[in-house]
């Protein structure tokens, strides 16, 4: 065992007697020791249950007989960094969280690992470590929130952020606002549509790196506590057999994924985290691999923002197997991806319990919501290395559509710009310099998107960004644009009035401008100084790479 360099050998008597100083005593010392990679605060309420969850698997890994060895990291709220400078840290936390899980596992030679994550960054970065580390892993989310209610209609976030546009115009008053902000969120858990932190919980089900219902099982219900016993046992197994994170992270287990993100309409934000774990797994995924698999998978969910449907209504309906199952009959899914359970996919898709118990939420293949999955990336002339959009998201009339630019050097500025009315039907909105580099950081851009759905634009306004939107976005809102504007891309090039063609079918994003014009422009740019000059983002700057790429350090 690999914690052998720390409790065997009357070398490692120092070891053992600092490790004592904790309680430990040498029974459990001579047991296999389980890192518990956690990520419990008072600061996101995604994560304010999991010193439960945190328990609940520690007691499963003792009663198969481990230690658990439990440390934290930290953890940013997208939604309550939204709209200001924190959210230049969101993505950036990702990388610190990855070095952290890393450097407390080659710091201490655990045997085995379990992730427990739930929102935004934290999942991609406690994954990216566990490829890294490659040791048996298993991870464990929060769960998401129950659904908010008010008035009787299920509201979730993302009618808080909207409502705010609704103010503006005048259909909705300061007391609905404020009844909208005290139902939205009705207790812990990640928000409760397909935003990004659901999207990548329920996407390590189909990774094969957690147990069945880990995206899915609701926080607040008991048998999530029971699922994290199972995931601690079940990780003393993956111990037992030797069977580590990469023999779970393999191509086909990545493809698996894409077809389910397809299907379900995940966030755009996976196209971030799913290449940057597969670059620290060794497995190169790329955003043509993203096109490959929106163009042969279904749309079969319409979940928040896209459509009405949430978490619960997903668990209800059989989750995330269930839409799985149906991939796998129709040959769209891998069954010999080995899996957490330590059994082929194809194994565990044969429990016959696995089954759609509502059509209308999980659509059979023949019937999709859309014929083709719910992401596309974009190429062109403005997005040469590409861009990305949650077509499920996207009003049918704005699929295809051209308009003049109006260009901001930043969000706040759209922002401003938004709420003031001073947006016209048909313009397409350019926010550039926020991308990885240039924000820095990508920040997410929920407000100004929220902000024209609430005032109803989101159906005549496009909106493209070097930046990054929420997975609650919905519109015409095209983000990712790859290369960054920082970096030279002709995002930068763009002036007010050009005329900007979107085709999302045909997967098309350009800048209708004579080559001659952008080349005169080209040699005028240059590139702005940095908004950041110091402390950590100042660095991360320095050496981060493209979105098209996952945004990973190089």
């Amino acid at each position: 065992m690999r914690s052998h360099q720390i409790t065997k050998g009357i070398e490692r008597a120092p070891h053992r007697s600092l490790l004592k100083a904790i309680g430990y005593t040498d029974e459990e010392l001579s047991r296999p020791l389980i890192g518990i990679a956690q990520s419990a605060n008072e600061v996101i309420p995604g994560h304010i249950h999991l010193d439960r969850i945190t328990q609940a698997v520690k007691d499963g890994v003792r009663m198969a007989g481990g230690t658990p060895m439990e440390f934290s990291t930290i953890g940013i709220c997208d939604g309550i960094a939204m709209g200001h400078q924190g959210m230049k840290y969101s993505l950036a936390s990702r990388e610190l969280i990855a070095d952290s899980v890393e450097s407390m596992a080659r710091a201490y030679p655990f045997d085995g690992l379990v992730l427990i994550p739930n929102c935004d960054k934290i999942v991609p970065g406690m994954i990216m470590a566990a490829a890294r580390l490659d040791l048996p892993t298993i991870v464990v989310s929060g769960g998401p929130m129950r659904t908010g209610i008010c008035n009787g209609a299920e509201i979730d976030l993302i009618t808080v952020f909207e409502g705010m546009g609704k103010v503006q115009i005048g259909e909705l008053d300061e007391a609905g606002l404020r009844e909208l902000e005290n139902s939205a969120c009705p207790g812990a858990g990640s928000c409760s549509g397909m935003f990004t932190a659901n999207s990548m919980n329920c996407l390590t089900e189909a990774l094969g790196i957690a147990l069945p219902g880990n995206g899915t099982t609701l926080a607040v219900d008991a048998a999530r506590i029971r699922l994290a016993k199972a995931s601690g046992r079940a990780l003393m197994k993956l111990v037992e057999k030797n069977i580590t994170f990469r023999q779970l992270l393999t191509r086909e287990a990545f493809m698996n994924a894409l077809a389910v993100d397809m299907a379900f309409g995940g966030s755009t934000n996976t196209s971030l985290h799913l290449p940057a774990i597969a670059h620290e797994a060794g497995r190169p995924l790329t955003l043509d691999d993203f096109h490959g698999a929106s163009r042969k998978t279904p749309h079969i969910c319409n979940m928040s923002p896209g459509g009405p449907h949430h978490l619960a209504d997903l668990h209800e309906a059989g989750g995330v197997y269930a839409i799985m199952k149906q991939l796998y009959e129709k040959g769209l899914l891998d069954g010999g991806c080995l899996t957490a359970t330590s059994l082929s996919l194809a194994e565990n898709l044969a429990d016959p319990g696995i089954q759609v118990r509502n059509p209308e939420v999980i659509r059979p293949l023949d019937n999709p919501y859309h014929a083709t999955g719910g992401l596309a990336v974009l190429k062109g002339n403005l997005a040469p290395d590409g861009a990305v959009v949650k077509q499920s998201a996207v009003a049918p009339e704005m699929l295809v559509h051209q308009g003049p630019a109006r260009v901001f050097e930043a969000e706040e500025e759209a922002f401003a710009a938004i709420i003031g009315r001073r947006i016209n039907p048909g313009e397409v909105i350019v926010i550039r310099y926020e991308g990885p580099q240039g924000g820095p950081g990508m920040r997410e851009m929920l407000s100004p998107t929220a902000a024209l759905a609430g005032i109803g634009l989101d159906r005549e306004v496009a909106l493209l960004t070097d930046g990054r939107f929420s997975g609650g976005t919905r519109g015409a809102a095209i983000g990712h644009i790859s290369p960054e504007a920082s970096a030279g891309g002709l995002l930068g090039l763009v002036r007010e009035g050009d005329l900007i063609s979107i085709d999302i079918p045909a997967q098309k994003l350009e800048l209708l401008v004579d080559e001659s014009e952008i080349a005169k422009r080209r040699q005028q740019w240059q590139k702005p100084e940095p908004r950041i000059k110091e402390g950590y983002l100042h660095r991360y700057a320095r050496l981060v790479g493209s979105a098209a790429g996952g945004a990973v350090l190089t």
